[in-house]
Parts: structure tokens; sequence; C-alpha cells
């Protein structure tokens, strides 16, 4: 297969920014934004930048937080079409025996993924999320090895996963920090709010099992955006929370972990979220949709491949700073082995300003690009022979 050599394209665009984010996590003091959490962090999704945060990087158990990552691996096993929402999972003796937080679920009973799902991220059941992980992994421990996997792809160093639950286990840890991360990636399956935004339902509707589903997490509604996340309690964790709260082109990720009280918890977020969106305003460069560049692969089909951004490319400015200048550059990686799935990586969406870089995003395929057969190939071939030629 025909290699493509790396590229950069400049983009020369001017829009409303400022100075990067780096200094910004330093402007407010840890008391003034986050009263009764021991650590807490403040992230913008699209951008990725850190505009505050508190001893974020301190290890402590997450509690049911963790299972936002046991839903990043529902979501992608979804996204791979290795599970579907209507398919029907048989409940195992194991499953139904998870204490904790449950939809109370028994075994050999049977229910739909798309409503375990909602019992994961509306009532945090753990019934649910163990149920999930043996569909998916054919095991518990087999789910929790991937998970650890995942950390250690999304560059998480200070997590480590005992179960899929949070249920309290030697060696269960994450930080605020490791947490906004798991949190911005599964916002990248925007699917996922869809579910973590509903604040009641029910499960078994109209049966005399019917069950009824209240969202663990209140903020979802008081606080105006809020679409999720995911709530967090043991006697030795405290109250945690990964909050996202979604106002036009930003989409905020907060996390406070060790509060002493839901109130407390709840007045943390509330603070920072208010902070964020109090504070700055996001500048969209590029839609997710925007096609930034087409290009050729020689064997595969369709041989004209669009590239797009993983996501919104948005960049933060404070709203009492000045304009300043921004530009755009594409690093187009060579390309990869023949079939690729749709949203495989394909360089970078690189923005400047005259400092240095202040976002990195990455770039992938649109669509799903097939090899190419042999008569197909025959065709290209002779095109290429007779173009402009006349007989």
């Amino acid at each position: 297969m025909r290699k493509f050599i790396g590229l950069m394209l400049a983009l020369t665009l001017t829009f409303t920014l400022l100075q990067p984010l780096q200094s910004f996590a330093e402007e407010k003091s840890s008391s003034e934004l986050v009263r009764s959490a021991k650590t807490a962090i403040l992230m913008e999704k699209n951008s990725g930048m850190t505009l505050y945060e508190k001893d974020a990087n301190k290890k402590l158990p997450p509690a049911s937080m963790t299972k936002v990552m046991t839903l990043l691996l529902i979501m992608e096993a979804l996204e791979k079409e290795n599970l579907k929402l209507d398919e029907m999972v048989r409940i195992s003796e194991h499953a139904a025996s998870m204490g904790g937080s449950q939809i109370f679920l028994e075994a050999g009973e049977e229910m739909a993924v798309k409503d375990l799902l909602k019992g994961v991220a509306v009532a945090s059941g753990n019934d649910a999320s163990v149920a999930l992980a043996e569909r998916i992994a054919g095991t518990e421990k087999a789910f929790v090895d991937q998970m650890n996997e995942k950390a250690k792809s999304l560059g998480l160093k200070n997590t480590h996963f005992e179960n899929p639950t949070g249920l309290p286990a030697d060696g269960h840890y994450s930080t605020a920090h490791d947490m906004a991360v798991m949190a911005r990636e599964l916002l990248l399956h925007d699917a996922i709010t869809e579910y973590t935004k509903i604040y009641d339902d029910y499960l078994r509707k109209g049966q005399e099992n019917e069950f009824w589903l209240v969202n663990t997490n209140k903020l979802i509604k008081t606080y105006p955006g809020m679409d999720g996340l995911k709530t967090g309690f043991t006697s030795e964790a405290k109250y945690c929370l990964t909050a996202s709260a979604k106002r036009e082109d930003m989409h905020m990720i907060a996390v406070v972990m060790g509060a002493e009280t839901p109130k407390d918890r709840n007045a943390d977020v509330t603070s920072l979220l208010d902070y964020g969106f109090g504070q700055y305003e996001g500048v969209k460069l590029h839609s997710k949709d925007d096609t930034l560049k087409t290009i050729k692969i020689t064997r595969g089909t369709p041989g004209d491949v669009k590239l797009s951004p993983e996501k919104d490319v948005v960049i933060l400015k404070k709203k009492s700073q000045k304009e300043d200048q921004y530009e755009t550059e594409l690093k187009i990686a060579n390309s990869k082995e023949l079939p690729m799935d749709k949203g495989t990586h394909m360089g970078w969406v690189i923005i400047k300003n005259k400092e240095g870089e202040v976002a990195k995003v990455r770039l992938e395929t649109s669509g799903k690009v097939d090899k190419a057969g042999f008569f197909e190939l025959w065709q290209r071939s002779w095109r290429n022979l007779t173009s402009g030629q006349k007989f």
C-alpha cells in the first residue's frame, strides 16, 4: 500500500483568542473555589485545558466514579458493534450478588443492554455494571484487565482498578486529574449523555418487579447544562462527583473527591462550574463534522478519504482579554494498513499562536476504508494510463 509522506498544511485563521490556559489554573487559590473536597480539578472537554486544580494528582479511592471507565468500555463495545443495545443479557449469580447500589437484578433474569446501561448510568447499579462487564469480556476479572489497559493507553499513571463498580478494594485508586481525562474520553461518545442526563426513569415498566431509577447526581435537575456523569460514595472515599455541563461551545468537566457531605460535594462542583462558565468563553475553530483534508488511498475503497477532527476544536478565552491570531496546522501521518475503520487516527490538528502550541486534536477518517478489489484497481490503472490521451 502506498505510504503518504507526513506533511504540514497551515491555514491561517484569526479568532478572538488569548494566552494558553496552562497558567489559568494558578489564578484562583484552592480555598476560594473548593472548600470541602480533598482534591479537585476543572477541565474544559473540547480544548482539554485545565482551568483549576487542587491536589489533582493525589491518589484516592474513586468509589462509584469508577463507572466512568466502565461506561467508556461499554460505549466502545457498542461503537465496535461487539454489543448491541437491544441484545438481551442473562444475569449471572455473581452479578446478582453485588451489594451496594443496585437495580436488584436476579440470577437467570434477562435484561436488554440499553436497560442495563441505564441502570449503570442513572442508578449506579453495581449488579448492572458486572453483568455488562461479563458480557463484554467473559469474566469480571478480564474486564478489569481491559479497564487497566485502557487507563494505560490514556497515559493515566495514577489509576488502578480492581473491579468495575468502585466497591472498596485494596489497590483500587485514581485521581481527580485522571478521572477528568476518563470523563473527557467518555464524552467523545455523544450518546452517553442521553443516559447520564436522565433524572428518573423505570426498568421493567408495567411488570410486578418494576423499578424506579433516580439519578444519584441531583445536580442533573438543578444545574443548567448538566449532562452527567457519575457520583461516588464509600465511607473511605467520602462524597465524590465527576460532573459535566455544556453551554454553547464549552463543555466543562469538574471532579471533586473526598467531600464531607453530599451538600458540600455539590457546592464545590457548582463553584467550579460557575467559575468556568463565568470567566471563560469558547471559540470553535473547527467542527468535528468539518472535512479538513482529503487524501488518496491508492488501494482503498473509497479511494478519496476525508479527514476530520476527533471532536470540535475549541479554544478558550478569558472574557476580559483581547483578540489574538491563531494558526491551524494539519500534520498527516503515514497511512494505515487496510481495511481502516471509521475514526482511524491519521494525524493531528494543531493550533498555535505566536508563543507556540495551545491545542492538539486527533485527525481521523470520516468513514470506513476497505481494500479495493482487483477489478476496481484495474479500472483505476486504466484510467490513469488513458487520461489525457486521444485515440
